[in-house]
């Protein structure tokens, strides 16, 4: 079984904001596999199905993001998985471009604080994760200003592509081709 968590805020006023694309994410992959992520617990909206012959729990922390931690761990301990080889987290990355992903096998939080508590209540940092990019906030701008706003319509674009992308990313890494997805779907750094 692998566990899909997509951080994000809880509430209409967050939705489709810059913080709340690891949601946006799971609604895509629920769709498409037709799981419905609507039942509530381990503090957490949870969806149980198959994906490429995989069972998987797709889960959207209901704790806000700076607690995700608290939600992820009680999956982890509920389902008895393993973090470091079950679970996928998904979730934005101010530091790429609107619609660029980038994905790891661990990592330290990055400043960002749902995986800094990931990291604390899980007590690894060792598992998959695909960062979706967001864009860089504006200079002056206030870094929470920022996440919690919407995309203009042309990073919309660049998004949706991305959720789609971030959707076959995960499809790829529960059936263990994380390095082919790394490959596929990692932005190089262009030259300038």
């Amino acid at each position: 079984m692998f566990l899909i968590v997509g951080l994000g805020n809880p509430g209409k006023q967050y939705e489709h904001t810059r913080h709340n694309i690891g949601f946006d994410v799971m609604d895509a992959l629920a769709e498409k596999y037709n799981i419905s992520i609507s039942e509530k617990k381990h503090k957490a909206l949870c969806g149980k199905g198959v994906i490429n012959g995989v069972k998987v729990v797709l889960a959207k922390p209901q704790t806000y993001m700076n607690l995700s931690g608290e939600s992820v761990a009680e999956l982890v301990n509920y389902y008895k998985m393993d973090p470091e080889e079950e679970m996928i987290v998904i979730y934005d990355d101010i530091s790429l471009a609107p619609g660029n992903l980038r994905i790891r096998k661990k990592g330290s939080a990055g400043g960002h604080n749902g995986i800094k508590n990931i990291i604390a209540m899980t007590g690894t940092q060792n598992f998959l994760r695909i960062k979706v990019g967001v864009g860089e906030k504006p200079a002056g701008w206030d870094l929470a200003d920022h996440v919690l706003g919407h995309f203009d319509t042309a990073d919309r674009a660049e998004v949706e592509k991305a959720i789609g992308h971030a959707v076959e990313a995960a499809e790829m890494m529960i059936t263990g081709e994380t390095d082919a997805a790394m490959n596929r779907y990692n932005v190089k750094k262009k030259e300038e």
